[in-house]
Order: structure tokens, then C-alpha cells, then sequence
């Protein structure tokens, strides 16, 4: 992971609470290298996000066990990717050791990575929402 002052910055915030629940900010920062085709992501994305709007309002609080997280979980999912995840999870806890609150979310992490894989996910779902946010509030402008 390179890098590493920004992610030290963010696991400083996510230690005070800062930054709420640690575990999807943790699996997400841990995703940051799973190689993910563009093309390939943004239609997964497309599908989830069509999925979120079925459901009622896509702009509501997302969850872990949402069906559209799980669909782009599934979409995106290769044994390498996951491992790669993995490796994510190890290369952030030694930047973890001396924040109790963010080692013991990578350590739940590393136990679970079904739920780490959901949780990074769900990240890059909420990425997408803030982007189509962002564009709307751009084009009301």
C-alpha cells in the first residue's frame, strides 16, 4: 500500500470515532489495490445500483446485507481478488498495532473475509452513490 500518511490520517480518525463503524472504512482502505477492471466495476455497479433503486429510495443508509452489496459482492468476486483483500488486511495492521479500536476491526476482518469482501463492497457502492449525489447536485446547479 503506498501512500501510508493518508491512511495513517484515516486510521487515526477512525481510533476517536471520528469516522463511525470501522469495519467498512477498514475492509475499503484494505480493497484499495484489488484489481478491479473499470469496465467490469461499473457494470456491476450499474446492476447494484439498479437493484438499490427497486428497493426504494437509493439514496437511504446502505447495510452489509443489503441485496444490491451482495449482488456486486458476487459480481466482483475471484478467489485472487479476495486474496489480494487479504493482503490489504495484513499490510494495514502494523499501521493498526497502536490503535486498539482499528487492530481489533482488522482482526475481525482477517477472521471473517466473507464479511470483510461484503463490507469492502458496500464501499465501493457508497462510492458510487456519492458520485451520482455529486452529479445531480452539479446538474440543479
Amino acid at each position: 500500500m503506498s501512500e501510508d500518511s493518508g491512511v495513517d490520517d484515516i486510521l487515526g480518525r477512525l481510533e476517536t470515532g471520528e469516522l463511525g463503524d470501522p469495519l467498512p472504512v477498514v475492509a475499503y482502505l484494505a480493497g484499495r489495490d484489488v484489481p478491479l477492471e473499470p469496465g467490469e466495476l461499473n457494470e456491476a455497479r450499474r446492476r447494484a445500483m439498479l437493484l438499490l433503486a427497486s428497493g426504494g429510495d437509493p439514496r437511504r443508509e446502505l447495510g452489509v446485507d443489503d441485496r444490491a452489496v451482495k449482488s456486486l459482492a458476487v459480481d466482483l468476486h475471484t478467489d485472487a481478488r479476495r486474496a489480494a483483500l487479504g493482503r490489504g488486511l495484513d499490510e494495514i495492521a502494523p499501521l493498526a498495532r497502536d490503535l486498539p479500536r482499528v487492530r481489533e476491526a482488522v482482526n475481525f476482518l482477517a477472521a471473517d473475509v466473507e464479511l470483510a469482501w461484503r463490507l469492502f463492497a458496500l464501499g465501493l457502492l457508497a462510492e458510487e452513490l456519492d458520485v451520482q449525489i455529486d452529479r445531480t447536485s452539479d446538474a440543479s446547479e
